[in-house]
């Protein structure tokens, strides 16, 4: 249950604690979008569409005989109404929703990541832009280093500093200049560490890839899971979306997402600024994320509990 969009996928897991996805299902919502400052309150409308949405997700799952569990990230956590959101979803859908905290969101999002990119024996960076926060987490050969989730994300920085999605030079300095100051507070002592791997996951820089893939020559490939774009490419990319001012403009890139094409803007300058302070060269996509970490982790736990 994120900020910008609920996710479901439905899985079976495999020898080896592979996934096999069997179905899934994604509704953009935009929590905590509607009323307030920031991602302060849910109000009623998305709280009636967040109900109808995860009362589908949970009759598609109860066709399949799944397990259920529902994980909300930053628009819930931070909600002042949080508690009767969460209520009124356990009374009209049925679900109880477990409400994450930033750290932990980081860590299922790295282990989504692990599982779908090479990450054995690695030094890895992995960064997740979502709608209402960023986290960024740094894994040595499965020791947690550091994990920090930021409060800069597409839904948020859009709320507050492109009112009606269009885009100005000073609305961007001025969310740059937001966002380099809260990533120098949150991470700047671990900039000069040496990574193996930079790790990108979720919606941001899943279409940010897919407009990288559409300006290449040749063949696309059939997954987007590995794909790696450097800083060349994603300045190129940079310079055609903060060049399109309004939606509409942006709608017209190729490999645009048109759900999309509203918030990309800030979540193109959180991206920009991370290969700034981690000095990247070049990032991995994965497709799995936080997601699927939810699932691995329940696969560790169900284990767990049979022993």
């Amino acid at each position: 249950m994120g900020t910008n969009s609920f996710h479901m996928i439905i899985a079976r897991t495999g020898a080896g604690g592979k996934l096999k996805i069997i179905d899934k299902e994604r509704k953009v919502i935009r929590l905590g979008s509607h009323k307030g400052e920031e991602l302060s309150f849910i109000s009623e409308e998305e709280t009636k569409l967040a109900i109808k949405t995860l009362t589908k997700f949970k009759r598609l799952a109860d066709s399949y005989g799944a397990d259920f569990r529902a994980v909300a990230t930053s628009a819930v956590r931070e909600a002042k109404n949080k508690s009767e959101f969460i209520s009124k979803i356990q009374e009209k859908a049925g679900i109880k929703v477990e409400v994450i905290e930033g750290k932990e969101e980081a860590w299922l999002i790295y282990k989504g990541a692990e599982k779908a990119l090479s990450v054995s024996g690695k030094n890895v960076l992995c960064i997740d832009i979502g709608g209402g926060s960023t986290e960024i987490i740094n894994v040595n050969n499965v020791k947690v280093i550091f994990a920090e989730s930021i409060k800069i994300g597409a839904v948020r920085l859009s709320k507050h500093f492109f009112p009606e999605y269009k885009i100005t030079s000073e609305r961007i300095n001025q969310c740059r200049f937001h966002i380099r100051k809260l990533m120098k507070e949150r991470i700047g002592e671990y900039t000069d560490y040496k990574y193996d791997l930079i790790a990108g996951t979720s919606g941001t820089i899943e279409a940010i890839a897919s407009i990288i893939l559409k300006s290449r020559k040749g063949k696309s490939p059939a997954t987007i899971n590995g794909l790696t774009f450097n800083k060349r490419e994603l300045e190129s990319v940079s310079e055609k979306i903060l060049s399109a001012k309004t939606v509409e403009e942006r709608k017209k890139i190729k490999g645009m997402e048109s759900k999309r094409a509203d918030i990309i803007p800030p979540g193109l300058l959180i991206l920009n600024t991370a290969f700034e302070f981690f000095k990247i060269d070049t990032i991995t996509v994965s497709d799995y994320a936080l997601r699927e970490g939810v699932i691995f982790d329940m696969m560790e736990k169900y284990k767990l509990s049979a022993l």
